[in-house]
């Protein structure tokens, strides 16, 4: 497994924006952005391959979040815009080995400490 430590996360106005990074290093050929509200299940909110670049976005954030690495920092990044009062969450990133599916958390083997956003209006 490898060491993942997400930062960014804070308070944000519903329609503002934030950058979230994950830094460390991992084995795997994807990394992802997952998030989990209070006393529901973690659900997958970005993806991508790596290498490759290629990436899978849930329904509910496409078009508002975009998931960038750079790999020479070792670093993904999740670039929050137009946040909704439904995003507020604690993320958090991993890395894993994965098929098709991109989004499953079961593909994945490391994961962070995730960070929280607080959306208000």
């Amino acid at each position: 497994e490898g060491q993942l430590m997400e930062s960014g996360g804070g308070s944000v106005q519903s329609g503002g924006s934030l950058r979230l990074s994950c830094v460390g290093w991992s084995y795997g050929n994807c990394m992802a952005w997952f998030r989990q509200h209070p006393g529901k299940e973690r659900e997958g909110v970005a993806a991508i391959w790596n290498p490759g670049g290629g990436t899978k976005y849930a329904s509910f954030v496409k078009g508002r979040f975009t998931i960038t690495r750079d790999n020479a920092a070792n670093t993904m990044y999740l670039t929050m815009n137009n946040v909704h009062t439904e995003d507020a969450a604690i993320y958090y990133c991993a890395a894993g080995n994965c098929q098709e599916r991109l989004l499953d958390s079961s593909d994945y083997h490391s994961w962070g400490q995730g960070t929280e956003v607080i959306v208000y209006t």
